[in-house]
């Protein structure tokens, strides 16, 4: 006997509504984040992975490459691990460093130093010769030859000029090559640095220099009085100020405290003396007070800070300016050849006449180097002369 259908549905296949009730899902299963044992793995803004650990020598490793998956990165520390594990591991090159060609080199080497105004416009003027030879050929690639046939193309005749860009270029490369940028200075020329004096430089005599004085307007001699007997340079002599100046009844004393320097022909820059030794009190030889003081009364700025040798216009003395009065002063003087700062020279010649110690020179001229003392020291033919008689003194008193 065939059984009847039964129409009852069991309760768990109906809802309230008439629809087949859900089964109940199965709760979720807690997941927990593994901490990898070794190395690490950072997801990046990019999307992609980035894996790094630490190796023996203490440092933090980043691996060369980004990966797309944690994957990736995991198995590439896993094959890190095993190279310390095994003993193989390596601390990888370091990465070579990116090609640098002259030009972006040479703009990087000057932005880099710390030099005064019109130091650096000078620099950038040298730099600019060598940048228009060597431009965009890579640095590490100039070899020493480069540099032979590269001062061969330049003038033996300027040989100041020519010793300059020598140096210029021999310095940028010490630079890149103590920076690891290259292995070696491809700078090698003996002696190319140096450049000897093509004429030696002759002192004003007291009668040279009493003519050069009167052949100069009024406002000016002061100013070519004290840069020949106190042998200031002319762009410390052009910042004095008057409260620069101590004078009494017999003597005075100028403090060097400032130079101005002209990067270019329009800007004046008003910084410290060319070197710490620049900044020093020179005095003043008595027969110069009675000039100064006239100059003060009549040519000097008012105040303490007034300019005490300015130009017509109450501002800096522009070297410019002097040189035209400086020249036919000179042509009138008879020594068309004598520059300005070769009143520097007279000074220290006769300071040392005068029987000034090397030391006593190096003060009251602000040299910081023996050397740069003794260069300025100028055998006369009347000294020579003297000390001729004086070994003559010696023999005959033997007698």
């Amino acid at each position: 006997m065939a059984r009847a259908a039964s129409n009852v549905v069991p309760l768990r296949e109906v809802s309230h509504l008439g629809a087949p009730a859900p089964l109940p899902s199965p709760a979720p299963a807690e997941t927990t984040r593994q901490r990898r044992s070794f190395g690490k793995v950072m997801k990046l803004r990019s999307g992609r992975y980035q894996a790094s650990y630490v190796g023996k020598d203490g440092a933090r490793h980043l691996a060369p490459v980004t990966f797309d998956n944690k994957g990736d990165a995991g198995a590439w520390l896993d094959m890190r691990h095993a190279e310390l594990l095994e003993y193989r591991w390596k601390p990888a090159a370091p990465a070579e460093p990116e090609p640098l060609s002259f030009r972006e080199y040479s703009a990087t080497w000057l932005r880099e130093r710390e030099l005064k105004p019109r130091t650096r416009a000078e620099y950038a003027k040298l730099l600019a010769t060598l940048v228009e030879y060597f431009g965009d050929a890579q640095l590490r690639e100039i070899t020493s030859a480069d540099i032979k046939t590269w001062y061969q193309t330049l003038d033996p005749s300027k040989r100041s000029a020519r010793a300059h860009l020598y140096s210029m270029l021999r310095t940028l490369f010490a630079t890149a090559a103590h920076d690891e940028l290259i292995g070696m200075n491809p700078c090698r020329i003996r002696g190319a640095s140096t450049s000897k004096r093509q004429k030696a430089i002759r002192p004003a005599t007291l009668a040279e220099l009493e003519a050069l004085t009167l052949a100069l307007p009024e406002r000016y001699r002061a100013l070519v009085m004290m840069a020949a007997w106190c042998a200031l340079r002319f762009g410390e002599l052009t910042e004095l100020r008057r409260k620069d100046l101590e004078l009494t009844d017999a003597a005075g004393v100028v403090r060097v405290r400032r130079a101005v320097t002209w990067p270019n022909a329009s800007t004046p820059v008003v910084g410290t003396p060319k070197s710490e030794a620049g900044v020093r009190d020179v005095a003043i030889p008595p027969h110069l007070l009675p000039m100064l003081r006239h100059h003060l009364d009549t040519y000097a700025q008012p105040g303490p800070d007034g300019l005490l040798f300015p130009n017509t216009e109450g501002a800096h003395l522009h070297h410019g300016s002097m040189y035209k009065v400086f020249k036919r002063a000179r042509n009138i003087a008879g020594r068309p050849d004598l520059r300005f700062h070769d009143l520097r020279h007279t000074g220290a010649t006769m300071a040392a006449r005068s029987g000034a110690t090397l030391a006593e020179l190096m003060n009251r001229l602000g040299h910081s180097t023996v050397g740069a003392a003794i260069r300025y020291q100028h055998a006369s033919d009347d000294r020579d002369a003297e000390i001729a008689r004086r070994l003559s003194d010696l023999a005959n008193g033997a007698h």
